[in-house]
């Protein structure tokens, strides 16, 4: 089997690690967490915690997860059981687990784009037909429901995106959800979403795993709960026979998760909501910078009304994005994800999140715009 080249993760991790690499803005994931401030912020016990872990078992953990964990997760949703919760290693795990189950050579699926690229590469590998609906910036990457229900038929075995969207922060609202889970059952498909980003507004954000029977979400410990490190990932799925399955196909990749990460994880979940006010917090506050930032721009737009931890930022220069942000890194030691990543040209993804030299990192990029608009590279 073959399969297209990761470009995101191949790219920016790379990125990540060089010298070079001095303000990083790349990232999507919250400003992690230390153990110690783990603890600290939910006021557990990390005496208590590091006397437990002395006599910790490192054998295999339960097959079907830590049985906290999994409680956890489950009350991260309002209609979620926890033996509905499948644990696997990371959110890229979930997402691999999910389409390597679900989907056969014989089927087409429609990916919402721009998406994770394990939505549309992986499918795509297995022989399926993928049918593309592009957000556009001119509808402030919201989905046009029509273009969606135009390409869905009979042999459509799943809609397939991201919600918030990555990169772009657009959110599909409970209406709009609802419109797609109609949709879904009229074909009787699968609606597979990644909901990393979700959680961050102030009120509870409604998930597919709520209103309909043959969603599949998938989630992890990283993005917005700062703790990408510990590698826990989830499944939620409602169909007893599906999860059988999806075991199945997990047993292949894992086996089972990782002790230490999931008893940790589940520590932090037992008190979401302080790790929600903690990056609510980081991610408003930064958003308001790069918003000042924006205003007026003469070079720079950004389209989506965000509640994903990054902007999707268009520039007007007449640089391919790859170039633009592999230049801004050799000169200016800032790194932001290009967008050609996302297969959107002229475009790179900015952190919102993980941003502990922000406003330094834009006085940097606008050096370099300046630069190279004394290049002639304006458009």
């Amino acid at each position: 089997m073959k399969i297209d080249d990761f470009v995101l993760e191949n790219w920016l991790n790379p990125a990540c690690d060089s010298e070079k690499n001095k303000i990083y803005l790349g990232g999507s994931c919250v400003l992690p967490m230390t153990v110690k401030e783990l603890f600290e912020l939910t006021g557990e016990s990390l005496e208590d915690f590091m006397e437990e872990l002395k006599h910790m078992n490192l054998g295999y953990g339960n097959f079907e997860g830590t049985p906290r964990t999994r409680k956890a997760v489950a009350n991260l949703y309002k209609g979620v059981a926890p033996e509905e919760v499948i644990l696997v290693h990371g959110g890229t795990g979930a997402n691999n687990t999910v389409v390597f189950t679900l989907i056969e050579e014989t089927d087409n699926v429609i990916s919402i784009m721009p998406n994770y690229q394990q939505f549309y590469s992986i499918p795509k590998s297995i022989g399926a037909e993928v049918r593309q609906i592009h957000l556009k910036p001119e509808a402030g990457y919201k989905l046009n429901i029509d273009e969606v229900r135009k390409a869905v038929d009979d042999n459509t075995k799943a809609i397939l995106f991201t919600n918030p969207n990555n990169p772009t922060g657009s959110l599909l609202e409970l209406e709009e959800m609802k419109e797609i889970v109609e949709m879904a059952k009229s074909v009787d498909a699968w609606v597979i979403c990644d909901e990393m980003y979700r959680g961050l507004k102030e009120e509870y954000m409604p998930s597919f795993a709520d209103i309909y029977d043959k969603a599949i979400v998938t989630c992890s410990s990283s993005k917005i709960y700062s703790m990408a490190g510990t590698r826990v990932g989830w499944i939620i799925c409602h169909d007893p026979e599906t999860r059988k399955e999806l075991f199945n196909r997990r047993s292949y990749d894992s086996i089972c998760g990782g002790v230490f990460d999931e008893w940790i994880f589940a520590i932090a979940l037992e008190h979401v909501d302080k790790i929600y006010a903690r990056s609510r917090k980081i991610i408003s506050e930064n958003k308001a910078k790069v918003d000042k930032w924006l205003d007026g721009h003469k070079y720079l737009h950004q389209y989506a009304d965000s509640y994903g931890t990054t902007y999707l930022i268009h520039y007007d220069l007449d640089v391919d994005a790859e170039k633009f942000c592999n230049d801004l890194l050799d000169q200016k030691g800032v790194l932001v994800c290009h967008g050609d990543c996302f297969f959107i040209p002229h475009t790179f993804r900015l952190s919102l999140s993980h941003a502990t030299e922000l406003e330094e990192g834009m006085k940097l990029i606008d050096e370099y715009i300046e630069e190279l608009v004394a290049q002639g590279k304006a458009i």
